[in-house]
C-alpha cells in the first residue's frame, strides 16, 4: 500500500476532512490533497508532522513495522466495521469502534421504543375520535 493511501485511510477513519488535516499541518488544502494523491514528494519533517497529527508513530505510518496492517472490513451481519490488527494504535482504534457500535445499537433500540410509543399514541388518538 502506498504511503499516500495510508494517510488517506487514517484521515478517513478519523472522520477528518482534508481541510481539517491541512489546517493542523498549517498548509493549504490543495497542498495536502496532493500528498494524499501521491502527486508530491514529502520530506522527512513533513512526514513526522503528518504522523504526529494522525497520532501514529512514524515507523508505523511508513510501514517499517510488520504489525502495521490495515485490515478494515464491514460486517454485514452485525452492521458494523471491524478492524483486525495487532499494533497498539489499531487495538485502540478497534476499541473506539466497538464503543461507537454499542452506542449506535443503543440508539437503534431507543428509536424502536419511540416508534412504538408513537404508534401507541396514535391508537389512543384514534380511539378518542
Amino acid at each position: 500500500m502506498e504511503l499516500s493511501d495510508k494517510i488517506k485511510i487514517i484521515r478517513s477513519y478519523k472522520n477528518w476532512t482534508q481541510e481539517d488535516v491541512a489546517e493542523k499541518l498549517g498548509i493549504s488544502t490543495n497542498s495536502y490533497a496532493k500528498i494524499e494523491r501521491g502527486e508530491t514528494d514529502v520530506n522527512f519533517s513533513r512526514l513526522q508532522q503528518i504522523a504526529n497529527v494522525m497520532e501514529i508513530e512514524l515507523p508505523h505510518l511508513l510501514g517499517l513495522n510488520e504489525k502495521n496492517v490495515f485490515n478494515i472490513t464491514y460486517d454485514n451481519h452485525n452492521n458494523s466495521w471491524q478492524i483486525n490488527s495487532s499494533s497498539t494504535e489499531q487495538i485502540e482504534l478497534k476499541h473506539e469502534l466497538e464503543k461507537a457500535n454499542l452506542i449506535i445499537e443503543q440508539q437503534k433500540k431507543e428509536i424502536d421504543y419511540l416508534k412504538q410509543q408513537l404508534s401507541d399514541f396514535r391508537i389512543l388518538m384514534n380511539l378518542q375520535n
